[in-house]
């Protein structure tokens, strides 16, 4: 079966939450999100499967060399953080009076901020 190339995966992260990594080399791991990529399932928290990479001399890097880079990591293998508990917790939604949806933590019900 062949894998579908424009999916576009629906991720309750957003840049600038908080997450801890539950599974993997990183485990254990809070780090903020620097970005998402819908189209990977995938996000990139800023201290966590950072990599090196040879690079040749350009004009961004005149001198070349080894640089290091933080490459995403699956959205699966990281989970929210609680602020009242500092543990993990899952994203559900809530619609207020007015009809808005917002993101609540799962473990405690509380609005995400």
């Amino acid at each position: 079966m062949k894998a579908q190339e424009n999916k576009i995966y629906k991720i309750r992260l957003n840049k600038g939450d908080t997450v801890v990594v539950t599974t993997g080399k990183y485990k254990g791991k809070t780090g903020k999100i620097t970005a998402t990529h819908p189209s990977e399932n995938k996000v990139t928290v800023e201290g966590v499967n950072i990599v090196k990479k040879h690079v040749k001399p350009n004009r961004a890097n005149p001198q070349g060399g080894i640089i290091e880079v933080t490459k995403p990591i699956w959205v699966s293998k990281v989970a929210i953080v609680d602020p009242s508990t500092k543990k993990a917790s899952r994203i559900g939604y809530k619609l207020d009076d007015k009809g808005n949806k917002t993101r609540v933590y799962k473990a405690s019900g509380k609005e995400i901020k």
